[in-house]
């Protein structure tokens, strides 16, 4: 098989490592030449993540990227997907080329799942998966394993993608809920920026409250928009809270941290618009989010941080009964 990784970033640098380095296949990575990732990678063959092989084609010219491959990757920022896939679809031949999406968030301001963006650009739903879950690449290349979820509207394309790509350093699951996946790993950002802040203020001991009503919050979310609530504790929401609500290593923590501080972040934090596609599209579906709801006034509106905090805990008494959840009669109780 061959791959082509569109994106150089963090992520795509690591693709193209792993699918090469790992299980042998044939890679091509395509950057954009003004790009100072591509530039880097271009000069060095290498980032402050991974070292490329010589085997990897590099190229800034997308037409070869896709021409090259059987697989495309792309793994991009969530907010220019639409624009990238439609300049993809109008311009270059993907007629029966599988699309991953190695990527997480949900598009603003319609709030919708990345797959959506993909079909409604023109891509057939059957060839579009999602690779998705818990991992960090610094732990990746220094051969601490993991274990990730591929989903997708496809479940031949799923076992496929799964069953080739997976290694002793990544064990993959088959999803079941590309609804239920693609949201739980949007959302993770978002309590991840949560879990950042109150590092930040001193308050960490409250991040084991917050991984419980967090992926309360999500499963509802994620139920309201066709998913399986289930989902929420799985791989691609819960599952991923250690590598982004504790880790160094995680650009989302590293942002409400800094935030809460008053200090700069350069880096991408996919977690701050996810926050408001989110918070808007619950609004709209009159789904309760407290927690995302804190999260983006305080990146949308100014609010303070630890006033932000302390309305969560001035609401209202709940009963923490979360077997509740499941019969679904009671769900539109359940959304307050």
């Amino acid at each position: 098989m061959k791959f082509s990784v569109l994106g150089c970033g963090r992520w795509g640098s690591f693709i193209s490592w792993y699918l090469c380095s790992k299980k042998g296949y044939d890679v091509c990575l395509y950057g954009r030449e003004s790009s100072k990732a591509f530039q880097l990678l271009k000069n060095t063959r290498k980032n402050e993540y991974v070292s490329l092989d010589e085997k990897i084609l590099l190229t800034s010219e997308l037409e070869k990227a896709v021409d090259f491959a059987d697989i495309i990757i792309i793994s991009i920022s969530a907010q220019n997907l639409r624009e990238f896939v439609r300049d993809l679809v109008a311009n270059y031949h993907l007629k029966d080329k599988k699309i991953i999406l190695c990527m997480k968030g949900l598009e603003t301001p319609s709030g919708k799942r990345l797959t959506q963006v993909c079909i409604e650009e023109g891509i057939d739903k059957n060839n579009i998966a999602v690779w998705l879950g818990p991992g960090h690449i610094q732990d990746f290349t220094n051969g601490i394993p993991n274990c990730m979820t591929i989903d997708s509207y496809n479940k031949e394309l799923t076992y496929f993608l799964a069953d080739n790509l997976a290694s002793d350093l990544i064990r993959f699951y088959y999803g079941d809920d590309i609804i239920g996946n693609e949201i739980g790993a949007a959302c993770k950002n978002i309590m991840g920026i949560c879990a950042g802040a109150l590092d930040g203020l001193g308050f960490g001991a409250m991040k084991g409250p917050l991984m419980v009503r967090g992926a309360f919050e999500v499963s509802k979310f994620i139920t309201a928009m066709g998913g399986d609530g289930y989902t929420a504790y799985g791989l691609t929401h819960l599952g991923d809270y250690e590598t982004t609500l504790f880790s160094k290593y995680s650009n989302n923590r590293n942002f409400g941290e800094k935030l809460a501080l008053g200090l700069p972040f350069d880096k991408l934090a996919e977690g701050v618009k996810t926050s408001e596609a989110v918070y808007k599209k619950a609004q709209q579906m009159g789904v309760d989010m407290p927690i995302t709801e804190a999260v983006y006034k305080v990146l949308f509106e100014n609010a303070d941080l630890k006033a932000a905090i302390s309305s969560l805990f001035n609401r209202s008494v709940k009963t923490e009964k979360y077997s509740w959840f499941l019969n679904a009669k009671n769900f539109p109780s359940l959304l307050k």
